[in-house]
């Protein structure tokens, strides 16, 4: 609900529609709004926040068809529900199926754009968009996209742990359950230029890993953000012989300009954009020599802009490997694209994944098979839209509970704040 109840035709387009045809006997009867083109149309908008930190948008039709959206910014869930619900002003009595034409008023409408609230607003909108677009043609959303180019997709698992000891051990139940690969925190808090032992704490973890894995299978390294260029500069090449798939977020976001710089300092594939929300922000930092782009389906855009950004990642030679440590909506959508796009490389999954004590997003679905995953593979899915069944009952019960999630505040020895 926002705030004082469900957006509903009634209450929004449906008064502006009946002031301009005269008279409400035209909205009688559906043959009378086709007559009128209008066709089908979003009754209802609704958010639930549901644990641990997720923000799921149900969108209803007058058709009895409804798709499923999950836009969030994690620790900003009720922020990004305020701007869906303003959205809905527009969207509610408009045809669902005019995707693009959507995508492009909710984006540029307004006079102030962009930012990660607004483009993850849009992002969970467009997912429901094209859920509802896939249930009504009876075809998964990538078929609508040009149909599959790969026949199962890589996905990886997250490892926690501290000491080599603990991520050597959480790896080997993962291979244990079939994965090819891992992804993994490369450190804890870091300084501006640490200490040679911090240094070879982040190497000897990774090696650990790599014990573990062997040559035939991968492990990716997340900096988080939370080293500085000059740490990247010294730790990147002593990863080297431990070929990483690719290190994450080797710098912030706000420091793209240098990645060049970093690139051309090591031979660890680079990979970035979980912070980076539209085409534009990816723009130059495609130009820097980055590996793979790494856009999140619940931030970027959603399905629609997503795709744009594979394709501007595969004129530079850089793979895709969407981020997702959401929820169900958010990976079923990230698969869609998976089998739609050429450069796509793996894919994040968050199960089991550290940040969710206490739910998974395997309870939000009433059939759990398309993310049974095997040998480390997603199957194609074949069921309509984002081609996962919602547990609507669930999903509800979960909302009264909600959640304010929160990520950490770091502080340094000397009380300066650190990057989390």
């Amino acid at each position: 609900m926002f705030g004082g109840g469900e957006h509903t035709l009634t209450q929004h387009s449906l008064g502006r529609f009946v002031a301009e045809a005269s008279t409400a006997a035209l909205l009688q009867t559906r043959s009378e709004w086709e007559r009128y083109g209008v066709g089908m149309r979003i009754t209802a908008m609704e958010t639930f926040l549901v644990p641990p930190r997720w923000l799921f948008l149900r969108i209803a039709t007058d058709e009895g068809i409804v798709g499923w959206g999950e836009p969030v910014v994690e620790g900003r869930a009720d922020t990004v529900r305020a701007a869906v619900a303003e959205l809905s002003d527009y969207l509610i009595g408009q045809d669902p199926l005019r995707i693009e034409d959507h995508w492009q008023v909710l984006t540029k409408g307004g006079f102030y754009r962009g930012g990660p609230v607004l483009s993850s607003a849009v992002a969970g909108i467009d997912q429901a968009l094209w859920d509802i677009a896939g249930k009504a043609y009876g075809q998964p959303v990538h078929a609508l996209l040009g149909g599959p180019v790969r026949d199962r997709v890589r996905v990886y698992a997250w490892i926690g742990g501290d000491s080599p000891g603990e991520v050597a051990e959480l790896t080997r139940a993962q291979v244990e359950a079939g994965f090819t690969a891992v992804k993994m925190n490369g450190s804890g808090q870091v300084g501006p230029i640490d200490t040679p032992a911090r240094t070879a704490e982040v190497v000897a973890r990774v090696a650990a890993v790599r014990e573990v894995l062997g040559a035939d299978r991968d492990v990716a390294v997340d900096f988080h953000g939370r080293m500085s260029l000059a740490m990247s500069r010294r730790v990147l090449p002593l990863l080297e012989p431990l070929h990483p798939l690719f290190v994450e977020e080797p710098v912030l976001p706000e420091y793209s300009a240098d990645l060049d710089r970093l690139v051309a300092a090591t031979s660890v594939p680079l990979a970035l954009g979980e912070r980076l929300f539209s085409r534009w922000d990816f723009r130059e930092v495609l130009r820097s020599g980055i590996a793979v782009a790494q856009p999140d389906l619940s931030h970027a855009g959603g399905i629609s802009e997503v795709r744009r950004i594979a394709s501007m990642a595969e004129a530079y030679d850089v793979s895709l490997a969407p981020h997702c440590p959401l929820g169900p909506i958010a990976l079923a959508a990230s698969l869609q694209i998976a089998f739609a796009v050429p450069n796509f490389l793996i894919q994040e999954q968050s199960l089991g994944i550290h940040y969710h004590s206490g739910s998974e997003l395997l309870d939000y679905l009433v059939d759990t098979e398309p993310f049974r995953f095997v040998a480390g593979h997603a199957a194609r899915p074949a069921g309509p839209g984002l081609g996962i069944e919602v547990d609507e009952a669930a999903v509800r019960r979960a909302a009264q509970v909600g959640h304010r999630w929160r990520n950490p505040v770091w502080r340094r020895p000397d009380g300066s704040f650190a990057e989390w």
